[in-house]
């Protein structure tokens, strides 16, 4: 007697059921192609996924810049949504480190002083003295200085 073949690993509908928010997943993977057929698709720009978060938080998080660059194009984007962390697609860029897209997002004049759920600003969480540098920069001294975690960069920085 033969065994019966096995079952498929998971049904089709169960799969498609994956892809909620396309744009979402297409700003992860950084797929340019994808991104642009949601938007051609009308797909809702500021549409938030499980957590919470944006497609632009992705492609920041991600470090995507040209998916970022696409995103902010975009008439009504919202820059400043926060996720069930209370992160804004700004403290995922500062976090990551990625300066090139913490600048193209301060170009869109954000809030800086957005609070996630630890009580952290985007510069508290920037990772690299350059982050910081132009977080600094856009706060301006109206702010009560607090430390970050780049500010030892940027104290060796001063030092050289």
């Amino acid at each position: 007697m033969s065994k019966p073949p096995p079952k498929p690993a998971k049904p089709v509908a169960e799969q498609a059921e994956s892809i909620d928010n396309p744009m979402h997943e297409a700003a992860k993977r950084g797929n340019m192609s994808w991104l642009r057929e949601c938007l051609e698709n009308k797909v809702g720009i500021n549409g938030l996924d499980k957590a919470g978060n944006t497609a632009l938080y992705w492609g920041c998080h991600g470090g995507h810049k040209d998916v970022v660059e696409l995103l902010l194009s975009q008439p009504n984007v919202e820059v400043n949504q926060q996720n069930k962390l209370g992160d804004t697609a700004l403290h995922a860029a500062a976090w990551k480190g990625y300066s090139d897209i913490v600048e193209m997002l301060l170009s869109k004049d954000p809030r800086t002083d957005i609070r996630n759920n630890e009580n952290k600003l985007a510069l508290e969480m920037a990772t690299n003295a350059q982050c910081a540098s132009l977080l600094k920069r856009k706060q301006g001294s109206n702010i009560t200085r607090t430390h970050s975690n780049a500010e030892e960069y940027l104290d060796d920085e001063d030092s050289d």
